[in-house]
């Protein structure tokens, strides 16, 4: 797999972000995640997008950071949060949600980012044990869906390796 730094308004990018919010209306019986999101908010240094292309050419995962300091929302000074990790269906079982997982910690730690965070939902049971099975504990609810009951949030330090 090829993993690239991409805008988040990258064509690929939007096209896997469609796919996701189909899954996740799918599996919560709305309209998707309505997090208000910025393509600005994953430039470098604040944030990174990655794309995960597969040996035709074809985008098959992403995921970015976006960073996040103490507001109103639930965050803390020196968070990275989580947006848009997802693998296409026919990608899954492979890794690449753990390694664009990790891409994406160890840019947030070089930016000097010291908490990675993200939300998710109870109808995401994969993702869930990704991040634990990544080191991410639970922790006190944060962002768009912080009153929501569906909803999951986790987080981990950044500690240098």
């Amino acid at each position: 797999m090829n993993i690239q730094r991409m805008r988040f308004d990258h064509p690929d990018a939007v096209k896997l972000n469609d796919q996701v919010q189909l899954e996740y209306a799918a599996r919560y019986g709305d309209e998707g995640d309505v997090t208000p999101l910025d393509p600005l908010m994953f430039a470098p240094p604040r944030g990174l997008y990655l794309l995960a292309y597969d040996g035709l050419g074809r985008p098959v995962a992403t995921g970015g950071w976006r960073t996040q300091d103490e507001n109103a929302e639930g965050y803390a000074n020196g968070d990275a949060e989580i947006k848009r990790i997802y693998v296409v269906p026919e990608a899954r079982g492979l890794g690449l949600a753990r390694r664009v997982l990790a891409a994406l910690e160890e840019d947030a730690r070089t930016a000097g980012r010291t908490r990675m965070v993200l939300e998710t939902g109870t109808a995401q049971p994969e993702a869930i044990a990704l991040y634990a099975s990544s080191g991410y504990e639970p922790c006190a609810k944060f962002g768009h869906y912080r009153a929501h009951e569906n909803s999951r949030c986790f987080a981990k330090p950044l500690t240098r390796h």
